[in-house]
């Protein structure tokens, strides 16, 4: 494609900042690495299940994740899969810097906020661009006045835009993006991914709780315990026959919580001992791992822990959408902000901050048609993501797939 003067202006005036930018803080790894960019928050969410998706078919692709932020708060990008990087400046020398140092296969930027500089140049090395959740708030820029046809040039360097709704697709096509190349697709959102369970101990737990009212606290820090034991016992004074379930984030710290039930006068038992609750069982202490889908699966309530105390970040809201269950949750969530807000915003989550609140929320919750009406709200949300999610990660594979074939 040939370089417009715009394009050719803008770059004239970028490579008069003879700065590198950040240096990278790592070498790049060995095998196939793509490049991601998050304009939002929310899209940091996304890349990182995207990548979970894409790795499920290449266990060894690593994804250089890049945003505006700092790095973010997350355990998932110290993983050995994802490499966080500062966004370079858009200059000349940045750019080259950066693309020469990475050599991605490709590179799927988000939202908008287009980086000229760093964009032609991934280009002029035969590196594919992807752009989704194209967003027109986020892909005007009033400096560009000066460029008329900068932003032509630049939409057109794109192979495929995945736009979030029809006002972008139309603003898209009025920039001068090829209408071949653009598809409506909604917002890049993380979506809901169903955990594994045994069908043999639902049927057997459900057919022995039938018509008890179950709610479940979910990656519980040992600080919480308690409120959601007094929680309980106010739950029950309603609904004498509830049943909670209370799930450990460490199933190591599971003896500190034993000690807190037996402390509490409720009657429980443990799962880990291969009991099974009883007509006068009110807590089942479930200690073991990786048996989150079942409880998810059992409980139409499901409080979202390691989210009351101080110094916690919040767990996952998409476990429990993905399982059809109401969300509850605590202030403490700044992991997993953007995703709360979303459901929230949705009628799918509502907050709680002691005893009094949650047992408050879960007792309105209890009728069926309430809970049923918030979950359904979480599953409308989560899996609007997940089916993009799968998408996209098709788009890339086929794109390695060529690149690595033509080599």
């Amino acid at each position: 494609m040939a370089r417009s003067l715009s394009l050719a202006a803008y770059l004239a005036y970028a490579r008069r900042n003879t700065a590198t930018g950040s240096v990278p803080d790592r070498p790049r790894p060995d095998g196939t690495l793509i490049w991601c960019h998050a304009t939002l928050p929310a899209h940091v969410d996304a890349l990182l299940q995207l990548q979970d998706r894409l790795r499920m078919q290449r266990p060894d692709l690593v994804m250089l994740l890049t945003s505006h932020e700092q790095q973010p708060d997350t355990s998932a990008t110290r993983a050995l899969d994802v490499l966080w990087q500062p966004l370079p400046d858009d200059s000349v020398n940045a750019a080259e810097a950066f693309v020469t140092h990475w050599r991605p296969e490709l590179c799927l930027w988000t939202g908008g906020d287009l980086y000229p500089a760093l964009q032609s140049c991934a280009d002029r090395h035969g590196i594919p661009l992807y752009l989704v959740d194209a967003d027109e708030a986020l892909l005007a820029r009033p400096a560009w006045r000066w460029f008329p046809d900068l932003p032509r040039s630049l939409l057109r360097q794109f192979q495929r835009i995945k736009a979030r709704n029809s006002d972008t697709a139309r603003f898209l096509r009025r920039m001068g993006a090829r209408d071949s190349r653009i598809e409506i697709a909604g917002p890049f959102i993380e979506g809901a991914v169903s955990l594994p369970y045994s069908e043999t101990d639902r049927e057997e737990l459900a057919a022995i709780l039938r018509g008890r009212p179950v709610w479940l606290g979910a990656h519980l820090q040992s600080g919480e315990v308690d409120t959601l034991l007094n929680a309980h016992k106010q739950v029950s004074r309603l609904s004498h026959r509830a049943l909670l379930v209370v799930v450990p984030h460490d199933p190591g710290a599971a003896a500190g919580f034993s000690e807190a039930l037996d402390t509490s006068g409720l009657r429980y038992i443990t799962w880990s001992h291969g009991a099974m609750p009883e007509e006068t069982t009110q807590v089942i202490l479930a200690d073991t791992d990786a048996e989150m889908g079942l409880w998810y699966r059992l409980a139409p309530i499901s409080f979202m822990g390691s989210s009351l105390v101080p110094g916690a970040h919040g767990c996952d809201p998409n476990e429990p959408a993905a399982h059809g269950s109401a969300i509850l949750y605590g202030p403490n969530i700044r992991n997993f902000l953007s995703s709360y807000s979303r459901f929230a915003e949705a009628g799918a989550a509502r907050i709680v901050r002691d005893a009094d609140t949650l047992a408050a929320a879960v007792n309105r919750l209890i009728p069926p048609d309430q809970s049923a009406a918030m979950a359904h709200a979480a599953w409308d949300v989560a899996s609007q993501g997940a089916a993009l999610t799968d998408r996209i990660a098709e788009m890339l594979h086929d794109a390695l797939d060529t690149r690595q074939a033509g080599r």
